[in-house]
This record gives C-alpha cells, sequence and structure tokens, in this order.
C-alpha cells in the first residue's frame, strides 16, 4: 500500500473510475484504449494524481488513480472526461 505524506496529514485515496460510451455502443478499439492512456496519465499529472492502471474494452475504459486530499474528484474525473470526449 502507497501511503503518502503531506504536510499535515496522511493518505491513500484511490479511486476505480469507468467511462462507458454513450449507449454502451463498441467504439473503442485496442488501438484508441493505448493512445488514451497518455493522456489520462497527463491530465492526472497535472493535477497531482497518479494513473496507477488503465484498460478496456470496446465500450468501456477503466482507470485506477491515487489522488492528493486537496483535488476534488469531481474535478478531476471532469477534466478526464473532458479530454476523453475532445478525442471523438
Amino acid at each position: 500500500m502507497d501511503i503518502r505524506r503531506g504536510r499535515h496529514v496522511v493518505y491513500a485515496l484511490h479511486a476505480h473510475l469507468v467511462f462507458v460510451t454513450k449507449l454502451r455502443r463498441d467504439v473503442l478499439s485496442e488501438l484508441a484504449i493505448r493512445d488514451l492512456k497518455p493522456i489520462f496519465a497527463r491530465v492526472c499529472h497535472d493535477f497531482e494524481a497518479e494513473l496507477v492502471a488503465c484498460s478496456g474494452e470496446d465500450d468501456h475504459v477503466h482507470l485506477l488513480v491515487t489522488d492528493p486530499p486537496k483535488v476534488s474528484l469531481s474535478t478531476l474525473v471532469n477534466s478526464l472526461k473532458e479530454c476523453a470526449g475532445s478525442l471523438a
């Protein structure tokens, strides 16, 4: 377990996120998922979060993210969705 430390906090926050395509259509290929991984990693890095794992299938993508307590999870998710949506 990766326990992180800040000035006044000790934390280990993990979020399992699943992004699903509209109407669960089979639109994602292995190439698309492979291309999304560095994009998601860059967005996480901008928020001082870490993308631990990224995988998916034809109609969804799984992300495992660790994030600091100072970052709102909803803000991180909205930025990830915005980057993934801009590719479509």
